[in-house]
Parts: structure tokens; sequence; C-alpha cells
């Protein structure tokens, strides 16, 4: 009898969720004209379809589907859009219905219940937080003062690969472009950088990292409705010990800048000059006038975005648009050549020259075609709307396939080809006003750190060409002997493998060296 019972409670914890979930979807099916969907399964729904690799996964059922198709991830109902026309619907007709990000347990325990500014809702913060971004934060004025930064840390990471070709050693590029990067942030944040001889800042980019890495798991109980209280993963250790971890760092160095502001007011022969983002909020933090009050949480919320969307992006975009120039011999050849003729042969390449050489500008929007750092822009309708005929409802999550959109053959030629031509002349923009083309997102919710990473992103890339000759190392290599160029999982779109390169010198910045 007592079998029986048990038996009894486990079908009853199983079949309830399927009722409940079928309930829910003919309800919406009987009431709502949705998009297309494939066939669903009980409890999961459609998350068996997801995959290891997500938007390529999806890419592959919009081609069967469509470019709107409705799919249940567990209990959670999800538009994908794969098309530029139904990304414009979206992300422009009916932008005002998608200004909000979807809620995560895990993104939401780490920035402190959204306090942060990337997955802060749409409302009175959030403009206030975009505003400072665009003038003060990430503006213009702000990054031309930090130039002598990026300036330094490139010369640092050139200086690293020129010992490493002298040698003769492999290096794992993609690992020393994060280094650069991580450096680049927290020198731009707080003035020091993550390097092994600053312990402090070095320990903030791992407990950083680890944070990237819980943010972007897969967490059942946002999903499943009857999982929401249950912590079957074991996250919830791990989430608690990295933001405790997180807070008491921050929490130290946000002291150390608050004395040393004291130290400057009572003393200003003591002041510095040197700008940077912590002082810029801690400002704010301390003004009584302040249009939007900023907490301590706010303000631990922002770094954490800095360091999380400003890192990982750029690296990854250098390392794949690294990776493709090798396979492609011809194109590093013309880009050599255009430095050459621009800069010359006894300087190293600047960011003001930039702008004088257009065929790098070109390969980068390919690289970024071809390889969006993110590949899937996410969204949640916060009232019903109309696309494309289809009902939405409220609480739907968006998700638009950038890295499907970047491949779509009926806008682009030869779309899997790596042709940096096809940008040559071209008016298409990286800033989300073509919908064929989006890798910073489009409209009010776009990346606010798009310049800085344009800058980092074309100099570095810039000064690897102009300097090195690249060999493939082990295990980078493809069957050919080319780069292998397979993806791997994650929210950035890392390489599978990591790129592993012995340099040459071919032009020494260093002439002592």
């Amino acid at each position: 009898m007592a079998n029986f019972h048990e038996y009894l409670v486990l079908l009853l914890i199983w079949l309830v969720p399927f009722i409940f979930f079928r309930t829910i979807f003919t309800k919406s099916r009987t009431h709502h004209r949705l998009p297309p969907s494939p066939r669903a399964l009980p409890i999961i729904g459609h998350l068996h379809l997801l995959g290891r690799i997500p938007h390529q996964a999806l890419h592959k059922l919009s081609s069967r589907h469509g470019p709107l198709i409705q799919l249940y991830f567990g209990s959670k109902p999800c538009v994908v859009v794969s098309s530029p026309e139904m990304a414009r619907e979206c992300l422009k007709t009916h932008e005002m219905s998608f200004l909000n990000r979807p809620k995560m347990t895990n993104v939401d325990y780490l920035t402190y219940g959204s306090a942060d500014f990337v997955m802060a809702p749409y409302g009175p913060y959030w403009k206030f937080m975009k505003k400072l971004c665009m003038s003060e934060l990430l503006g213009g004025r702000i990054l031309d003062q930090n130039l002598p930064i990026r300036h330094e840390e490139i010369e640092r990471f050139l200086h690293f690969m020129v010992k490493k070709a002298d040698k003769g050693e492999q290096v794992d590029v993609g690992g020393e472009l994060v280094r650069l990067t991580n450096n680049i942030i927290s020198r731009m944040a707080f003035n020091r950088r993550c390097s092994d001889n600053d312990e402090e800042a070095y320990e903030v980019r791992e407990v950083l990292e680890e944070m990237c890495e819980l943010a972007g798991r897969f967490n059942f109980s946002d999903m499943f409705w009857f999982c929401k209280n249950l912590d079957l993963q074991g996250y919830g250790k791990r989430l608690k010990d990295v933001r405790s971890r997180y807070d008491k760092m921050m929490g130290k160095i946000m002291e150390e800048h608050e004395e040393s502001r004291r130290k400057r007011k009572n003393d200003p022969s003591k002041c510095d000059n040197a700008v940077n983002l912590l002082d810029i909020l801690l400002d704010i933090y301390e003004d009584q006038s302040s249009e939007i009050k900023l907490s301590r949480e706010n303000i631990k919320g922002f770094i954490m975005n800095m360091f999380g969307a400003g890192t990982d992006t750029s690296s990854v975009t250098i390392e794949w648009a690294l990776s493709e120039l090798i396979n492609s011999p011809n194109v590093m050849a013309k880009a050599r050549e255009e430095i050459d003729s621009i800069v010359g042969t006894n300087r190293l390449v600047k960011e003001s020259d930039i702008v004088n050489l257009p065929y790098l500008q070109a390969i980068v929007k390919e690289t970024l075609r071809l390889h969006p750092t993110g590949p899937m822009i996410a969204r949640e309708s916060t009232e019903h709307c109309t696309i494309n005929g289809y009902d939405i409802p409220a609480k739907t999550r968006l998700f638009v396939n950038v890295w499907a959109i970047n491949r779509d053959p009926k806008h682009w030629k030869d779309p899997l080809e790596f042709v940096p031509e096809r940008f040559w002349k071209s008016t298409l923009d990286v800033r989300g006003q073509s919908f064929q083309f989006l890798p910073f997102g489009s409209g009010r919710r776009s990346c606010p750190g798009t310049s800085l990473a344009l800058q980092v992103i074309h100099a570095t890339l810039a000064a690897v060409i102009q300097c090195f000759d690249w060999k493939v190392g082990d295990g980078a290599a493809g069957i050919d002997g080319t780069v292998g160029m397979e993806e791997g999982p994650g929210i950035s779109l890392p390489r599978a493998k990591p790129l592993v390169c012995v340099p040459s010198v071919r032009f020494s910045p260093f002439p002592s060296t």
C-alpha cells in the first residue's frame, strides 16, 4: 500500500504540470492567432530542440517553420525572429512593446534584483543611466580622455607578443586578448590593472568571470513554474558565494576611492586628474540634487556590466577576425598593404588612423556579420501586440536571432563566405539602422558601449596585422592546416577551440627589442 501511495504521488507530480501546460497551450491557441510552432513535448515544451548551441538550432527551426515562430521553453511562451523584416517589426515598429529584458533568476540575483543598467526594466532609472552613459560614462569626452589607457594596454599586449615571437613560443591569443580588454576596462573603471601583480584587481577579474559563467547557465526555475522555489541544480550556494565575494571586493574598492576623494577635497594638491568611471558614479551617488538617487548596488551593478559586456565582446571579435584573416591570406595581404600605405613602416598604427583605413573597417564589419558576439537579442513583451498578423501576448519572451539574420541569403550574397569587400563603400552601419546587420542591437536598448568596443577592436586588430605573421599552433588547426572555425557554447559566441598561434615579428614597434 505504501508503494502504491508513493507511485500515486510521483504520478501527480508529473501529471499536474502536464495538465497545466496543455491547458495553457490549448487556451492560448484558442483565443489567439499565434505564430507557427513545431510540435511541443509535455512539461519541457520545445527545450529539447535547442541543442548545444541555441542560435544554430533556432536557425534550423526557422528554416523549416518561417521567420516568426512560437516556442515554449518549459512553461515560458517565446517567439523567435529570424529575418530582417520581422526584426524591424519587433525592434522598431513595435519597439515600445519590447523594451524590457526577460527576468532570469541567476542574473537577477547577481545584479542585486536588476539594480544594474543592462537588466534594469525600462523606466526612469534606466532612462537616466542611458543618458548618463551617452553623455558621461561612455561618451566621446571620456573615451578621448581614456585614449592613453587603450594605447598603453595595446602596447603591453604587443610587447608580450614580441617576447613570445623571439622565443618561438605558442600563445593562446584569445586568452591574451581577454587580459588586454580586462585591463582596459579595469583602468577605466577604477584606475588599476587586472594584472598578476595587482592581487586585488586580479581577484576582481576572476570573480567577474565566475559571475558571467553563472549568469549564462540554464536554470530550471526560470522555465518551469513548479520549480520556481527549488534549487534543483545547486546554483544557490555558488551564487551567494560569488556575489558575497564581489560585494566584499567592490565595497573595499569603493571605500578606498571615497577616502581618496576626501583627501583630495582637503588637499587639492593631491588631485591626480585621473578620470575613472567609479569616481563619476560616486559623484552622482553623493549629489543630493541628482535627478535619480544612485544606490551602492546600482554602482556595483554598473561596474559588473562594464566587465561582463566590455571584456568578452571585444576580445572574441578580434580573435574571430584574426582567425578569418589567417584563413584568408589574400585579405590579410590587402589589409597590410592598406596599413603600410597610410601609416608607413616607421611607426605603430594609431586609433586616429582608423578613419583612413576603410578596408580594415570592412574586415571588422564582415567579422561582426559572421560572428556577432551577441548572437541573440533577448527581450520580453510588456503588452499585447500584433506582428505580421500574429498575436504576441504580454509576457512573451522575444529572441531575435542576429546570427541567422546576418547570414540570410535573401540579403547577403554567398552569406557563409568571409568577403570584406561586400562592405567596401557600403552604407550599412553597425548601430542598428540596417536590420539585416545588427551586431550591437537596435533602438533604445542597443549596446551603449559600441563606440568603445569599435575603438578597441579596430586599433588592436590593426596592430596585430601590422606587427606579426601568424602560424597556427597545436590544437587550433583544422584537418587542412587552417584555423578551425567551429563555434563553442556561450552567450558571447566563443570559438570551440582556443586560437593558439606562434607569432613572428613583421614590424616591431619597440626598436630596442
